[in-house]
């Protein structure tokens, strides 16, 4: 018996190392020997003031989500190879009687081969499924990309927030100082000095809320590269550069090779792939048999050939094709379902940025150089004599209240560029 199972053993160790093409995967790490990141190798940025550019290079190197996505779009190479294997053949031996002079030995390979197209259907699948993940990858690159950019404006204006909030308190306090000494000299009541005491105080609680704001937009700004606190001095940006974006027709016409809208269209040919591959299965694969018979008693070796061909009458695979036909029709309506959403969002990230940047420059032209004026009339009538305090603070609270209303206006319209961004993928 040796002398044929040994070469049938060989031949069966070569076409299952032979018919792969390429040398198999090394056995992955226990999970228990994954090193876990330590917060020393996240990248840092300097304590000194921060660029834009440097934002998004260091969330480029150390945000886990991309990482993540380039990970998984790695994955799918294996999943490829897997799916160009052949399968294995099998090696078998079946003895008949158990005494020696009477006993017959049969060692044989069993050689499937698949019918139906089921090597290709499944590398199809495989293919498209890298493709999602390709398209899954450079969408989490463009959403980074707009949630950097908007956190650092965030930063930006928050900045901005506290040096008017602590301009209005110095404002605030001169004023109060101004009408405490007017009503020591006699010449207003004391009402004025408690007014202004009033306003001073709302103007601190003012600085006080800006600045809470401002520590949180430097959190959520250096969390995107996994630094657990902030340390850069300031963020350096011209607010003042309103953003721009092309007309709704053009960024319409670019939402098409959106790669949000490329990942969910991809996933309908992915679905579609894996139909073929299910409907492939419907066809019984055969399995072919080479070996030999050693017959003791009649001392003889004679070969053995057989084929064996399943016979489809009850499992023809209809639950699992029929499954993944609705998941196909599933993915073509999730499909329309996103393409309507993203262009509903779209026009209104435009329709939002045009009407940001035409209330921003409103402001910066008329409103605030008037308010500050106002502002500055109001103080030296005051310091003269010819107002009373009321008018002091009601030009102070219109000032205050335009440089506040011009920093949320260039927060909404650096949104609203984001946005545009985040679904155009730029």
């Amino acid at each position: 018996m040796r002398r044929f199972m040994v070469p049938l053993c060989m031949a069966a160790i070569l076409l299952g190392t032979g018919q792969a093409g390429a040398q198999p995967y090394p056995p992955p790490a226990p999970q228990s020997q994954l090193p876990a990141p330590e917060p020393s190798a996240w990248p840092r940025e300097p304590a000194e003031p921060l660029t834009l550019d440097a934002a998004l290079a260091l969330a480029a190197a150390g945000n886990f989500s991309l990482s993540a996505a380039a990970k998984e779009l790695d994955a799918t190479e294996g999943a490829i190879r897997q799916a160009r294997t052949l399968r294995n053949p099998e090696v078998a031996l079946a003895m008949e009687d158990t005494r020696r002079e009477s006993r017959a030995t049969t060692a044989q390979v069993n050689l499937p081969i698949e019918l139906g197209g089921k090597r290709a259907a499944r590398i199809s699948a495989a293919e498209r499924g890298r493709d999602v993940a390709q398209a899954q990858w450079r969408s989490t690159q463009a959403d980074l990309r707009a949630t950097v950019i908007a956190a650092f404006f965030g930063v930006a204006v928050a900045q901005e927030r506290v040096r008017l909030a602590a301009a209005s308190v110095d404002i605030a306090r001169k004023g109060a100082d101004a009408a405490a000494r007017r009503v020591a000299a006699g010449k207003v009541s004391p009402l004025e000095e408690t007014r202004a005491a009033v306003e001073q105080a709302n103007a601190e609680l003012e600085l006080a809320d800006a600045t809470a704001e401002l520590l949180s937009s430097r959190q959520a700004l250096v969390a995107l590269w996994g630094n657990a606190s902030p340390q850069f001095t300031e963020v350096r940006g011209d607010l003042d550069a309103l953003p721009s974006r092309p007309a709704p027709e053009q960024l319409l016409a670019a939402l098409e090779d959106s790669p949000l809208l490329l990942a969910s269209r991809l996933e309908v040919g992915r679905r579609q792939a894996l139909v073929d591959v299910e409907r492939s299965r419907r066809y019984p694969d055969i399995t072919v048999s080479v070996g030999t018979k050693r017959d003791n008693e009649a001392n003889r070796t004679m070969p053995v050939l057989g084929v064996a061909i399943p016979l489809p009458l009850f499992d023809r695979n209809q639950g699992n094709l029929y499954e993944s036909i609705r998941r196909a029709d599933k993915a073509a309506d999730e499909f329309l379902a996103n393409r309507i959403r993203l262009t509903n969002e779209l026009q209104q990230a435009s329709n939002q940025l045009a009407v940001s940047r035409s209330s921003a420059q409103t402001l910066k032209a008329t409103v605030l150089p008037a308010a500050e004026r106002a502002y500055e009339a109001a103080t030296r009538g005051f310091e003269a004599g010819k107002f009373d305090f009321l008018n002091v603070l009601d030009a102070q609270r219109t000032l205050f209240q335009a440089r506040i209303r011009y920093l949320g206006v260039l927060a909404r319209a650096y949104q609203a560029a984001t946005t545009i961004d985040r679904i155009v993928g730029r």
